[in-house]
């Protein structure tokens, strides 16, 4: 008989996403969890598991279209006793245990000439259309929307202009931004340091490390301080609860790392990195960016940040004011490690200097307490042997 895979809830208060990709074809054997297809949601490109074994009898919907949770997506003729447990064929299948983050193909995210289709539901579990003006612009030619800065006049010559969807990771982005800047009010503190200790430890290190190995950089060494620094002042780490009126202080550090990839900006987070030696901070780092570049990166790690390190340096850029990810009561921005003339022991020489630029949520966090976190991360780029001692 055959039974219906329909696009289950993916989480996170997500209602619909949009089919990357194909594994399989009509007339496919297929086996129970076995890859069918890749969607993309607003938060990450993830491989949907068969719930059923048989053989593919039909594909609903073609690479490119949106769908909504509930929708079919394929329908599978099954053998007797192969249907999943627990899964009733006329219900969405909302379970989440086989998930896997998973990089999209290059030429799908972002594609300017892929139109915007829509599946509609075939039961009324699915999530209600989404009201008029939210989520995609208007195509070209279309009436403009309440509201809507008007943008330059049409031109007739042709290549001039090129317009591009804004949809999964990019528009989730956009959507986080504006609402992190329009609820936290933001404040900024800024220091410039002397880190030429931790450059020449940090260069002696790399020198032992055998050929291979993950090297312990400027980053590595900077999220441990940060999260000793966390330690010290709480308020950094908390959370406004506008709903229980109340401010929740987090005891464990889930350290966000911003990530710039093809398909946005995203921030995956290392789960109890206070709780981690320099090592294993330097072996969780180098899996999350590695993951995060292949567009791989599982959507529980994408969620329950505590604090945010975002690497401008490594952009070459020497300092900035980042905005808060959402929830969250701070970001620490690295700039660049320059060399440049620098006051030590009373005289002038060659140093390398670096800023660190935080910003805070003001209602949580006053001046003194933002001073005081830059000065105890300060402390332990200064002086890098804090760290080993420490952690």
């Amino acid at each position: 008989m055959n039974e219906e895979f329909r696009l289950p809830d993916l989480g996170e208060g997500l209602t619909e996403a949009e089919l990357v990709q194909w594994h399989v074809a009509v007339g496919d054997a297929v086996a129970l969890n076995q890859t069918l297809a890749e969607v993309e949601t607003a938060k990450a490109v993830v491989e949907l598991p068969s719930p059923f074994a048989g053989v593919v009898r039909a594909l609903h919907v073609e690479p490119g279209a949106h769908i909504d949770v509930g929708a079919s997506l394929v329908s599978i003729d099954t053998a007797a006793g192969h249907t999943a447990a627990g899964t009733e064929p006329d219900a969405p299948d909302t379970r989440e245990a086989n998930l896997v983050g998973y990089g999209a193909a290059p030429s799908v995210p972002g594609h300017p000439t892929r139109r915007r289709r829509r599946v509609p539901p075939v039961t009324s579990t699915a999530a209600p259309e989404e009201p008029p003006g939210h989520g995609m612009p208007r195509a070209a030619g279309a009436e403009e929307r309440v509201g809507e800065e008007p943008g330059p006049e049409p031109t007739q010559e042709p290549g001039r202009t090129t317009r591009i969807p804004i949809r999964g990771v990019r528009e989730q982005m956009a959507a986080a931004m504006v609402a992190s800047a329009f609820t936290a009010p933001h404040a900024s503190a800024w220091v410039t340091i002397d880190v030429t200790r931790a450059v020449r430890l940090l260069r002696e290190l790399r020198d032992e490390i055998p050929v291979g190995a993950h090297h312990i950089g400027p980053l590595v060494l900077t999220a441990k301080a940060v999260c000793l620094a966390l330690a010290r002042t709480p308020s950094l780490n908390a959370r406004w609860d506008a709903a229980a009126g109340e401010v929740i202080e987090q005891h464990f550090v889930n350290l966000g790392i911003a990530a710039a990839t093809e398909r946005g900006l995203i921030v995956p987070n290392i789960k109890d990195a206070d709780r981690m030696t320099l090592p294993e901070l330097r072996d969780a780092l180098a899996e999350l960016t590695e993951t995060a570049r292949a567009g791989r990166s599982h959507p529980a790690a994408l969620r329950g940040g505590t604090f945010t390190i975002t690497n401008i340096g490594a952009l070459g850029m020497e300092g900035g004011t980042p905005i808060l990810n959402p929830g969250e009561a701070g970001i620490l921005a690295m700039g660049a490690v320059l060399r440049r003339p620098w006051e030590h022991r009373g005289k002038i020489a060659l140093r390398d200097v670096m800023t660190l630029t935080l910003a805070f949520d003001h209602r949580l966090v006053d001046g003194a307490q933002a001073a005081a976190f830059l000065r105890d991360v300060g402390d332990v780029l200064r002086e890098p042997g804090r760290a080993l001692l420490l952690g």
